[in-house]
């Protein structure tokens, strides 16, 4: 069905900023988070980036079960892949501002 595509797509784009979150926040550093003040701009400590990443880990571990990403649909690889890749992309351009502000 078409919503289990957007669900591979979501769950790609949730995957992929788990990342960040969780490596600063393991590293006990501040990065910014929606919950900082100005949101997304200002830094959260590194508990709030843990709790964060974890918050995505699981929304994007439901949306890859709903999802029903696997290697027998090719299709559902591409596009939780164009998820990763697009929500990578534009989390690049986002996150390089951060010491410039």
């Amino acid at each position: 069905m078409w919503y289990n595509y957007i669900a591979c797509f979501f769950s790609g784009a949730f995957l992929a900023n788990t990342v960040p979150h969780f490596i600063h926040g393991i590293s006990g550093n501040k990065f910014p988070t929606p919950f900082a003040k100005p949101p997304g701009k200002g830094l959260s400590p590194p508990f709030i980036n843990v709790l964060w990443a974890l918050l995505n880990l699981l929304i994007g571990a439901l949306l890859l079960w709903c999802g029903k990403v696997s290697t027998e649909n090719i299709l559902s690889l591409i596009i939780f892949f164009a998820g990763i890749s697009l929500m990578s992309i534009q989390l690049s351009f986002v996150f390089s501002k951060k010491h410039k502000e």
